[in-house]
Formats: C-alpha cells, structure tokens, sequence
C-alpha cells in the first residue's frame, strides 16, 4: 500500500473522492470530519469550494486526484460516467471504491477494467440518503476485493457500517437493489394512500402518522415471508391467504375508482393475485405464492406488465 501508515482507528488515511454530487459531498465531509487527508475531483469544480474551505484539496483532473491517493472512491451519476471519468487514468497499485449506483453487471464492467489495469476494485451500495451518511441509521452492502474491504475497513465506517458480500462485484448492487425495490413498493402504496384521503378532503399529514405505525407493524412479516419462500411452504398457517388478500385489494381498487384515484400503482398487484389464482388451486397459500410468478424461468408472455 502506498501512502502514510495509517493510525489504528483509521484516521489519517490519505484517500481522494471522485464526484462532488449530492452524495459525494456527504461523502468527503465524512471523510474529513473522520480525520483524512481528502483530495476531491468534480467536473464542475466550484462545487469543491466548501470541501476546500472544510481541508479539502482540489485536483484539477481525474488523474491527479487518484493518483494522490492509494485510495480512491466514486460517486458519479451512473456506470458510463464511470468508465469516462477513469479512461486513460493510470490505476496500478490504486484502489477504488465505487459507491456509484448501478445494476450487478455494470459493477462486474467496472471491476474488470479497473482490474485489467491493475487496481484493487470494491463495489458499494450505499442504503442511506446524502443526510445520512456518517449517521448511525446509514450502511453499505460491499463486494469484490475482501483485501480491499478489509485494509480500508475503518476508513469506510466514516460513511456507515459496511456489510461485505462476497467477492463478486455484482453482489452489492444486487443487496442494494432488492431494499430498493421494497422501498419503492412501499413508497408507491404510500402515494395511493395520500391520494386517496385527498380525494376526500383530508390532508395527507392527518393520516401520515398512521400510515408508519401500521407499515412498521406490517414489516415485521418480512422474515415469515422469507422462510415460506425459502422453504416454498405457502401454505402452513397462513393468517391472510391469497383469496381473502384477492377480495380485499379489489375493494382497495373499487374505493379508489369511487374516490376518481388512478389505480395505475396497485393494480399490478390485483393482475398477480389474479394470474396465480386462475393458474390452479392457489386460493389457501398466503401472498408469498405471488414470488412463483416472478421466478427465472416463469412464463413471462403471460404476466402483466412483464417485458
């Protein structure tokens, strides 16, 4: 490695950060409050000017900031600012951590080319909003490098706690997607739900308290949901089963319809439960069923909205 020693906790490092967003800012301010020696890079470069007020030093090119550092993180707007912003950059003997948001295979892309010329690659998923990072609520999903994972451990910590997931650079993306996706599932019922009582005259924020209180009580099912879909058991014990959950969301979507509501972010639920029902003696399993219909290998032509 190269650089100064480290002192134990970490701090001290000399490490650059490339990108200057939203979230990179968060990510160097971290990284300076922690107490490192951060150079920053942005293509716009005033957005470095409070950073550099804050310690910072500002490189005038991708270049210059890796190769100040043996350790560098990125966080651009995507996989192909990534590859543009790294073209040409001497990686040998450099690290990079890439926090940059993206899918399994455009972390596997990144990781062969940094690789390829000699760097040390660890892909992030950070689960946490810009105000977040550095806060005890904020964690990041790693994967690839486990050498680079474990050397620069302490300095990561500076974002939120880090979760390594293996050596496969998709694996972090893949963690950091599936938690979207039940984050924006919720969120669209979330919407209906506002939108409904709007349609009423009552203000979303009457009803905003409820809405937490019931979802944290419902998201306790998750790990029992997890298990019948592990083991496949969809039927043992189930509380609510697909028939009753069938004849509830059509009354969620005819009182919507009576409110003049769009159903457009619930009804793709209804068609699964649907499609499961008319496809053989489904009607006692509990939701978890549904997971079949989204399986690899199902037949894709015949589910809804599916592409």
């Amino acid at each position: 490695m190269t650089g100064e020693a480290k002192k134990a906790d970490g701090s001290g490092s000399d490490v650059s950060v490339l990108g200057l967003g939203a979230m990179g800012r968060e990510l160097a301010r971290a990284l300076l409050d922690a107490g490192h020696r951060v150079t920053v890079w942005n293509r716009t470069a005033a957005r470095a000017e409070p950073l550099v007020d804050k310690g910072a030093l500002a490189a005038g090119s991708p270049a210059e900031a890796v190769g100040a550092s043996p350790l560098t993180v990125v966080c651009l707007l995507d996989e192909d600012s990534v590859l543009d912003v790294l073209d040409g950059v001497e990686l040998a003997g450099r690290d990079v951590v890439d926090l940059t948001n993206g899918t399994p295979g455009q972390a596997r892309r990144v990781a062969e080319l940094v690789r390829a010329r000699g760097g040390g690659y660890l892909d992030g998923g950070i689960m946490a909003v810009p105000p977040m990072i550095g806060g005890p609520h904020a964690f990041l999903y790693y994967s690839g490098s486990e050498r680079v994972f474990r050397e620069y451990r302490a300095l990561l910590d500076a974002f939120g706690a880090g979760h390594y997931k293996g050596a496969d650079p998709g694996a972090a993306a893949l963690w950091d997607v599936a938690l979207l996706s039940a984050m924006y599932g919720m969120f669209g019922g979330v919407l209906h739900a506002f939108a409904l009582v709007r349609s009423a005259g009552i203000d979303a924020r009457e009803v905003a308290g409820d809405v937490g209180t019931w979802l944290a009580a419902m998201g306790a099912a998750a790990p029992e949901y997890a298990r019948r879909i592990d083991t496949g058991d969809h039927t043992g014990d189930v509380v609510s089963n697909l028939g009753m959950q069938a004849a509830g969301i059509r009354n969620v979507l005819a009182t919507a319809e009576e409110q003049g509501v769009s159903t457009a972010l619930l009804s793709p639920l209804a068609d699964f439960m649907r499609l499961r029902l008319a496809g053989g003696d489904h009607a006692t399993e509990d939701l978890t069923g549904l997971v079949q219909l989204l399986a690899p290998g199902a037949e894709l032509a015949a589910q809804p909205g599916a592409k």
